[in-house]
């Protein structure tokens, strides 16, 4: 007796194109690895262009680029947007990276806000958002906004303000605000004075500044070295630096002639001119844009990397001896100096009568010291 069995059946394999393939393989892997990827392109693109590229390759990844945990670690880079290019769509973009927890975000939008679309307490609270999350150049801005009373009048100036914000960015390593913190301790201003420790500061500044124009590959010499770890002193505000070591110039053999103009190093080296952060770029293109309203005697900050317009008549310091130039704090006065200023700086006739009548700019230096450039006994005003 035969007993029959049934065959076992054959299923064709269908042939699959290239593209089938690698879109199989692509869409296999995990939402994790992709994310992860994509954060790392936020973080370090050079541009947004970069970053827009990688959202418009399919729906998975525009989907993906958008998620909360992409759009927390974007650079400062990524909001590199240029001011003819404002629109609201870039507005609805930066509010949705600010609510993703974004500080660079904060930052950048609470700038605009503030300088540009003149919602000051909008602005303010952005950068406070940054700032509480140690964002150096957000509180340095806020040192700026204290010192000066932006967005309100002379008498909503909080020089304690200022200078406690401009220590904590100091700490963070942001050198302008180092800088300023050694003024304020010159001249008494804000704080309890001490000249001896304000010069510390300023020579540390410098070092920094110096320091900064190295490669991170070249070691300096031990003798060279200084901590940048600062330490509390007895009193409430005041600061103390541990102090750098001297001569460091006769240290390093570097020539740096073919880098940059000479900024505010006092080191005898060239140092490269430092690039405008983001936000200040977009403030320098966007009052270019603008120009200068009819009937408006509101003044911009002379130094060209700065872009910071006053809030109300006369917020700025102007120069003690030609007047012509004015400067929303110490930093950009220093970088401008020696920029700039120092070949350009001619006392005018016009200028002297004002200040020997006084007033609120009366006189040379008007009761601040080191916010002037001081052609007095120290030549260079960061001295």
């Amino acid at each position: 007796m035969i007993i029959g069995r049934k065959r076992p059946r054959f299923v064709a394999k269908t042939k699959t194109t290239k593209e089938e393939e690698s879109s199989d393989l692509f869409d296999r892997l995990p939402d994790d690895l992709v994310i992860f990827v994509l954060s790392k392109l936020s973080c370090s693109a050079a541009c947004p262009a970069d970053f827009v590229s990688a959202l418009i390759v399919c729906k998975r990844f525009n989907r993906l680029g958008l998620s909360q945990l992409v759009l927390s670690r974007a650079g400062s880079n990524l909001f590199r947007i240029r001011a003819k290019n404002w629109s609201e769509s870039a507005h609805r973009f930066l509010k949705q990276c600010v609510n993703s927890g974004s500080v660079e975000a904060c930052y950048f939008l609470g700038m605009i806000r503030f300088y540009c679309l003149q919602n000051r307490e909008s602005g303010a609270s952005l950068m406070a958002k940054a700032a509480i999350r140690s964002h150096a150049p957000a509180l340095y801005s806020l040192a700026v906004i204290q010192f000066n009373g932006s967005g309100g009048s002379k008498t909503a100036k909080d020089l304690r303000a200022g200078v406690a914000l401009c220590a904590r960015a100091a700490i963070l390593g942001h050198i302008d605000a180092l800088r300023e913190l050694g003024h304020c301790l010159q001249d008494g201003y804000g704080i309890r004075r001490n000249v001896p420790e304000g010069r510390r500061m300023l020579v540390q500044a410098n070092a920094r500044e110096l320091a900064s124009t190295f490669p991170s590959s070249t070691t300096l010499p031990c003798c060279a070295r200084f901590s940048s770890t600062p330490r509390q002193h007895s009193g409430s505000h005041d600061i103390k630096s541990l102090r750098p070591r001297p001569n460091v110039a006769s240290l390093i053999d570097i020539d740096m002639s073919d880098q940059g103009c000479v900024l505010c190093s006092d080191f005898g080296c060239n140092v490269t001119v430092p690039e405008p952060h983001p936000a200040n770029r977009f403030l320098l293109e966007w009052f270019e844009l603008k120009g200068k309203q009819s009937g408006s005697d509101l003044r911009m900050c002379s130094h060209s990397g700065c872009g910071r317009p006053e809030t109300r008549p006369q917020e700025f310091r102007r120069c003690s001896v030609c007047g012509s130039v004015n400067y929303c704090s110490r930093g950009c006065q220093a970088h401008d100096w020696k920029r700039r200023h120092k070949d350009h700086c001619v006392p005018t006739e016009v200028w002297l009568n004002e200040a020997a009548v006084g007033g609120e700019w009366g006189g040379v230096g008007f009761g601040l010291g080191g916010w002037v450039v001081d052609h007095g006994e120290n030549e260079h005003p960061e001295s």
